[in-house]
């Protein structure tokens, strides 16, 4: 053969080759799927692993086995899936930690952003500022002024350094002036007990666990921390409006190794989409306080980003350092 006709014949395969689908690709998922998840059972992210889950294995007709890796605040989890095939069949449930972890920590054995591949971005939650109802403020223009003019030691807690609640209470510090020594907890539990016994003065606790204490009045709620009112208690006020522009949101999704073939992730987030979409689970979901997302690849991975870049300089002006 020709060289000209050997050069034509090779082309003519490789143009094929890359208009086939890759091995594997069509008939996914065809073995089970490992759904790691970062918490212990029982939280807001073991439940959202194993309501999808279950929803995934109906709809793929292949197990969704969730793998709960709750060590060193998420980073053993990320790792395991950063490290592995980018073959679909390894999935991370990440939530906000997945990036503040990021903020904490400069020497994380992958990047919160880069190493993986965002798929869908399943939902979003606010925080509910609450005090002791024996504490003077009633309402959120009355805690701030409270907060800026109190005479002695004003302290917050929170479910533990980096968490959620934490950084909320860096970042109220800094966009209203006020000073207040931060109170870690070990969890959420321990942290909202302590409020009802008095022992600190304010908590931006998660909104489920800080609604039930709200309703038996044992938890004064001034306010929450979603840039709006959320629909589910829309007489509690938004910090953003008192102070323009605070916002702490929580969030929730589904993530997987970098350079995962494009078919893959858009069959996986067309799935979590239309299970979010299920009338069921969105209620699930907005009882809760929590909004639905749904954002897809793309759009997810901008929001890690800003949410990255958000908290590194929140960390960077408090001090804030992981144990």
């Amino acid at each position: 053969m020709r060289p000209n006709s050997r050069y034509i014949v090779l082309s003519l395969a490789l143009a094929l080759a890359a208009s086939l689908p890759a091995h594997g690709q069509e008939d996914y998922p065809n073995k089970p799927i490992r759904l790691i998840t970062p918490a212990a059972q029982g939280g807001t992210t073991d439940i959202l692993a194993r309501v999808f889950g279950a929803r995934m294995s109906e709809i793929f007709k292949q197990q969704v086995l969730v793998d709960n890796r709750a060590s060193a605040s998420g980073v053993v989890a990320g790792d395991i899936v950063a490290r592995a095939d980018p073959d679909g069949y390894t999935l991370l449930l990440a939530y906000h930690q997945h990036t503040v972890n990021a903020a904490l920590n400069a020497n994380l054995p992958y990047h919160p952003v880069n190493s993986f591949t965002p798929i869908t971005h399943l939902t979003t939650a606010g925080f509910m500022l609450v005090v002791h109802p024996s504490q003077p403020p009633k309402t959120l223009a009355e805690f701030v002024d409270w907060t800026r003019k109190h005479p002695g030691p004003l302290n917050f807690g929170s479910a533990g350094i980096g968490s959620g609640g934490h950084l909320a209470g860096e970042l109220y510090k800094q966009m209203s002036g006020t000073k207040a020594e931060h109170i870690p907890y070990k969890g959420s539990g321990p942290a909202l007990t302590a409020l009802l016994g008095n022992e600190y003065h304010f908590n931006f606790a998660g909104l489920q666990p800080a609604q039930a204490q709200v309703r038996g009045g044992k938890l004064r709620g001034i306010a929450v921390t979603t840039p709006k009112r959320v629909a589910a208690i829309p007489d509690v006020p938004a910090v953003a409006e008192v102070l323009p522009g605070f916002e702490v949101v929580g969030w929730y999704g589904i993530i997987g190794p970098a350079n995962m073939p494009r078919p893959i992730v858009n069959k996986l987030h067309e799935t979590l989409v239309r299970i979010l979409n299920t009338p069921d689970v969105r209620e699930r979901i907005m009882v809760d306080g929590s909004e639905p997302a749904g954002i897809g690849p793309e759009p997810f991975r901008q929001f890690m980003l800003a949410d990255l870049a958000k908290w590194a300089k929140v960390v960077k002006e408090s001090g804030a350092k992981m144990d």
